[in-house]
C-alpha cells in the first residue's frame, strides 16, 4: 500500500509500506476513504523527530471501509463505514471505565511514562503505524471503531476521529456553560471548532489569531474576532467589565509564534542527534508558552484555563504566583474521544450542520500530495485551515513538455 511516511525534520514522503494484518482478536483492517493532517502532526514534522524513525507511518485522523475483522470485533462488519479514534483504548480497564481512553491502562506506553498509545504518533505514544495510508490496522477495533452512516460526505464524520471531540471536551473543561463569557486564542481547527461549540451552548465567545482568513471564517459564526497585537487582552478586558473573561480556551500550544526563546531551543533540540535530543526533551524540555502566559493573564479571578493545545515540555516556567493569587482552574489532557461522540453523532447528522463540519477543510488532495499538504497547513499558505488526505484519489499524470526541435537547415 501507499502510504505517508516521516522521513526527517519538515520531511515526508508517500512511500509504499507493508499492507496491514490482523494480529488480534480485537483488530480491524480499513480501507481509508478520508485522512486529515492535524495541528498535532506538525509536532512530528518540526519538533519531536527525536522519537521518530524514518519510514514511520503518521497519521491519526482517518476513517474509511471496513475490510476484514478480527473473531472479537462483533459491532461491525465487512463493507461497515467507519471513523477511527486517534486514541488506542480497551474500553475495559478501570481508566476506560472511569470515561478516561485517553489514559487506558492497557495500552499506557509505559516505557515512556505517557498514557494511551496512539496512532500514527511516534515512539512516545507506541510507534503504531498511522492512518495517512491506504490502508488501517485498528488496535482495540471491538471498542474504538464508531459505524456511522453511508448518505453524508466524509467531512461530516471525520473529525469524529480527534478535533471535535478535542474541542468539546476543552469547551466542556472551561465550564461552558456555566461560564459565559470564553475566549478561544488560536482559531486553526480545534479552535474554529472550540469558538463554535462555545457559541452553540451559549456562551459569549472572543476568537483571538493572528491569520485574517481564520478571524473571517470564525466570524462568519457569531464570533467576536481579534488580532494577535498588544492591544488584545485590554480590548477583550474592556468587553468584559474590566475583569477578564470568565474562562479562556488555549487551541495554540507549543506551537505559539511569539516565543523567541521556546522557539529557538525547540529548534536547536530538533537538530542534535537522537540519542542527546531525547533526554533533554524529556527532562528539560521548554515549550513555546506565549499563548498560555496570555491566557492565565487574561482570564478574570477565579476562572478558568482550558488546554486544548498540545504541550510537551518536562520544564516549561510557569508563573505559580499569578496562578495562585487569581485562584485559578486549570484543566487539560488528552480527549477521551470515545467519551464524547455519542453527543456529537446527533450535531454532525444535523442538517442545520450547528458546528460547521461542512466548510471547515479549505483543502482536499490526493495521498500522493501529502508534502505538499503539510507545507500548506505549516505555512498556512492560500488560506489553508484544514487539509484532508483522499487515497481514493488519482493524481493527474505530469506531462512532459514536448521538446523543441530545431528545423532542418539547408545550405
Amino acid at each position: 500500500m501507499r502510504a505517508v511516511t516521516w522521513q526527517g525534520p519538515e520531511h515526508v514522503s508517500v512511500e509504499d509500506a507493508p499492507d496491514p494484518i490482523i494480529q488480534q482478536p480485537t483488530d480491524a483492517v480499513i480501507r481509508v476513504t478520508s485522512t486529515a493532517i492535524c495541528g498535532s502532526d506538525l509536532h512530528l514534522y518540526e519538533v519531536l523527530g527525536p522519537f521518530m524513525t524514518p519510514g514511520d507511518v503518521i497519521g491519526h485522523e482517518p476513517m474509511g471501509i471496513v475490510e476484514e475483522i478480527g473473531a472479537g470485533v462483533t459491532h461491525v462488519r465487512p463493507g461497515d463505514r467507519v471513523v477511527v479514534p486517534f486514541t488506542i483504548s480497551c474500553g475495559r480497564c478501570t481508566m476506560c471505565e472511569q470515561a478516561l481512553p485517553s489514559q487506558c491502562e492497557t495500552t499506557q506506553v509505559t516505557e515512556y511514562g505517557t498514557g494511551a498509545a496512539l496512532l500514527g504518533y511516534s515512539k512516545l505514544y507506541g510507534q503504531v503505524p498511522g492512518g495517512q495510508a491506504e490502508y488501517l490496522r485498528v488496535p482495540h477495533a471491538d471498542y474504538g471503531l464508531m459505524k456511522v452512516g453511508t448518505e453524508l460526505p466524509d467531512e461530516n464524520y471525520l473529525f469524529l476521529s480527534d478535533i471535535l471531540p478535542t474541542a468539546w471536551q476543552a469547551v466542556q473543561y472551561a465550564g461552558v456553560p456555566e461560564h459565559r463569557t470564553l475566549v478561544v486564542l488560536g482559531l486553526g481547527p480545534v479552535g474554529q471548532f472550540s469558538a463554535r461549540i462555545g457559541r452553540h451552548l451559549g456562551a459569549r465567545v472572543f476568537g483571538v489569531d493572528p491569520v485574517p482568513e481564520r478571524r473571517a471564517l470564525a466570524e462568519r459564526y457569531g464570533i467576536e474576532v481579534f488580532d494577535l497585537s498588544e492591544g488584545t487582552v485590554g480590548e477583550i478586558r474592556e468587553e468584559t467589565q474590566g475583569r477578564g473573561p470568565d474562562a479562556v480556551l488555549d487551541a495554540v500550544g507549543m506551537e505559539a509564534e511569539d516565543s523567541p526563546v521556546g522557539g529557538l531551543a525547540q529548534t536547536l533540540v530538533g537538530k542534535l542527534p537522537d540519542v542527546v535530543a531525547r533526554p533533554l526533551m524529556e527532562h528539560a524540555g521548554v515549550d513555546r508558552l506565549a499563548a498560555l502566559h496570555t491566557a492565565l493573564d487574561l482570564v478574570r479571578r477565579g476562572g478558568t484555563v482550558s488546554l486544548a493545545g498540545v504541550y510537551g515540555g518536562a520544564a516549561s516556567p510557569m508563573p505559580l504566583l499569578t496562578m495562585f493569587d487569581k485562584q485559578l482552574q486549570l484543566r487539560m489532557g488528552q480527549c477521551n474521544v470515545r467519551s464524547w461522540t455519542d453527543e456529537l453523532l446527533p450535531l454532525v447528522e444535523d442538517p442545520a450542520d450547528p458546528l460547521g463540519v461542512g466548510d471547515l477543510v479549505t483543502h482536499r488532495l490526493p495521498l500522493e500530495e501529502a508534502a505538499v499538504g503539510y507545507d500548506l497547513f505549516q505555512k498556512k499558505h492560500d488560506g489553508c485551515i484544514k487539509v484532508v488526505l483522499d487515497p481514493t484519489i488519482v493524481p493527474a499524470p505530469t506531462i512532459a513538455p514536448t521538446p523543441t526541435i530545431a528545423p532542418t537547415q539547408t545550405h
